[in-house]
């Protein structure tokens, strides 16, 4: 995501490496290069050119401090700029009401449907709703039958009327529908078409006025750069959108819708969807965003991530058996998966600042943690409590039965001992303390 940006931003910063001062020549010169970088990201032209002459105007006269350099009191400033470019601040959604209603528009294959249903799992998940899909897409053949399976996937229930074919009518009968059987929440999955059309226009426009919807969402492919822009101003002019939702954004996505579509259509990014699974969606937020642009990570959704998997109580468990020196297999396979639901590894990755540039070109597959699995799914139950007993003829067994070899057996056991000891010093010493302990010992 964004890392061909990203690496022409790093290269535009490095004309200002080892200057004394920021002059108007050598901004000048740098802002030049990241013009040329925005664009070539498909920023919108007028974007990207306002863009730079605000950095340029914030970063002329501007005093270098002690403890900073000019590239780097440059970076401050394009960082500051490119979140306020994005929006500045996260805008949430309007979900009051009984129920609310929220309109899904967006062109065919824009990844509306499946955004219905990933938005439907957050709200039921994060925010206790009781959400109801609506499939008011009465051409896609396939689009109600896509809504149902992903209701399945999420358990939540999905209005449509197979036999009738005005989704006027249909949307309109859904909330009806949620006032009898208790649903908060209705969320409408309209007809999309492979470009803008009149027809199309005229039918969600009859939906937002049969329904009132509290909000209306525009999804966007992020991969179509400024034909997204394009085409979300369309939207907006008739619909009068509420947000913008912008999926795909784990492809090779160059950064063009994200970075122009809230200065050209002057409507908030609400959300993003960053992979297939259903759980792949984050709100927006343009300052944790404008760092991973300029390679600074993202630390804190890293720790939300983290915290939306861990369980205190859990946690507190697990800090007493670390203590005792009781951690065993179980544990360490309970972490790997509270890992695996946190979502893609190199995503998570790349939002450790620093990592992101190092791991651009390695090939981190979801499935890294197989072959750790397997080997301790082989073991005996009494195995992995006490890994102690895993002796010779143990560890063969357990090797033929996990599709590996003893090699790979003992190097996991390795680690394993290393992550328990590690972990136990850091427990009973308090942080740097335990861990001289453990140099001394």
């Amino acid at each position: 995501m964004f890392e061909n940006l990203s690496d022409r931003l790093e290269r535009s910063f490095k004309i200002l490496k080892g200057q004394g001062r920021i002059t108007e020549i050598n901004v000048a010169e740098t802002l030049k290069d990241v013009r040329r970088a925005l664009l070539d990201a498909d920023v919108n032209f007028n974007t990207a050119k306002q863009f730079t002459e605000t950095v340029k105007e914030k970063a002329i006269g501007q005093d270098v401090l002690t403890a900073l350099k000019p590239h780097q009191l440059m970076v401050k400033i394009v960082q500051d700029e490119l979140a306020l470019l994005m929006g500045g601040t996260s805008v949430d959604i309007d979900i009051k009401g009984s129920p609310a209603v929220i309109l899904m528009s967006g062109l065919q294959g824009s990844g509306k449907t499946t955004f219905s249903g990933k938005l439907a799992n957050m709200l039921k998940t994060k925010r206790g709703k009781n959400p109801l899909l609506t499939a008011a897409d009465v051409y896609r053949p396939a689009a109600i039958e896509q809504l149902n399976i992903l209701g399945e996937q999420i358990k939540v229930p999905v209005y449509s009327e197979i036999d009738n074919k005005n989704p006027v009518e249909i949307a309109k009968n859904a909330i009806k529908y949620a006032k009898q059987h208790g649903h908060d929440l209705v969320i409408i999955d309209t007809a999309g078409r492979l470009a803008v059309d009149e027809l199309m226009m005229k039918e969600i426009s009859a939906i937002k006025d049969a329904v009132n919807p509290n909000e209306i969402l525009f999804v966007v492919d992020a991969m179509t750069g400024q034909d997204a822009v394009n085409t979300a101003k369309e939207f907006n002019e008739r619909l009068n959108f509420d947000g913008v939702v912008l999926t795909k954004l784990d492809g090779d996505t160059r950064g063009g819708a994200a970075l122009s579509i809230r200065s050209v259509v002057e409507k908030p990014i609400k959300f993003v969807g960053t992979g297939e699974k259903l759980d792949a969606i984050d709100i927006f937020h343009p300052d944790r965003m404008a760092d991973r642009i300029l390679g600074m990570g993202d630390i804190v959704s890293l720790v939300e991530k983290a915290q939306e998997q861990y369980d205190e109580e859990d946690a507190r468990r697990l800090q007493k058996k670390i203590a005792k020196n009781q951690f065993d297999f179980n544990d360490f396979i309970g972490q790997i998966q509270q890992i695996k639901k946190m979502g893609n590894l190199k995503d998570l990755a790349a939002m450790i600042p620093g990592v992101g540039k190092q791991i651009k070109d390695l090939d981190i597959d979801d499935d890294a943690f197989k072959g750790i699995e397997a080997i301790i799914r082989s073991m005996t139950p009494a195995e992995r409590t006490t890994p102690e007993i895993l002796n010779g003829s143990r560890r063969q067994r357990i090797a033929q039965g996990s599709g590996t070899n003893v090699q790979e057996v003992n190097k996991l056991i390795k680690q394993f001992d290393e992550t328990r000891k590690m972990m136990r010093m850091m427990t009973q010493g308090g942080g740097k303390a335990g861990m001289r302990n453990m140099r001394r010992r």
